[in-house]
């Protein structure tokens, strides 16, 4: 039986999303767990939302009271590269919360494209709900930039 990544969109931006985003980061979500050797079914959720949004989940959630630009709720528990569970038919990884507000300053600022930016932000709460974390060492930062850098060089939007 071949494996399948259902991704559930949810728009909360109050504006509507191009089919052409969704496809950019169905594939931003593919690469990642191409890259990472993942081949069991799996459901994530992926939410768009403002700056407003994206707040009040930091709040709820992180007790942080400002925006940011990505949020990462995993599910399921297995560290980085550690082979998810084999009895398992469909792996339910979690949920990602991305701010397309954040995401275009974000692109202004660093400046390349907006979509490079949603891309890079999705790959990043990939690797986050494939048991990645950057925030206890900087070793552990060095492995997941480097992750995420060769996962967007194969999607064709590295920096140059």
């Amino acid at each position: 039986m071949k494996s399948k990544t259902m991704i559930y969109f949810m728009n909360e931006t109050g504006t509507p999303v191009t089919y052409g985003l969704k496809r950019l980061l169905r594939r931003a979500v593919t690469s990642s767990l191409e890259y990472e050797g993942f081949h069991n079914s799996c459901q994530i959720s992926l939410t768009l939302t403002d700056n407003e949004g994206i707040r009040a989940l930091n709040k709820e959630y992180r007790g942080i009271d400002k925006e940011t630009d990505v949020l990462s709720f995993p599910l399921t528990d297995f560290e980085g590269g550690e082979e998810p569970p084999a009895d398992e038919p469909e792996i339910i990884l979690g949920d990602i919360v991305i701010s397309l507000d954040k995401a275009r300053t974000q692109a202004d600022e660093f400046g390349h494209s907006f979509e490079r930016e949603a891309a890079f932000l999705c790959v990043h709460s990939m690797l986050h709900l494939l048991g990645y974390d950057h925030v206890d060492s900087e070793e552990d930062d060095r492995e997941m930039r480097r992750r995420q850098s060769e996962i967007l060089e194969r999607m064709g939007l590295g920096v140059k």
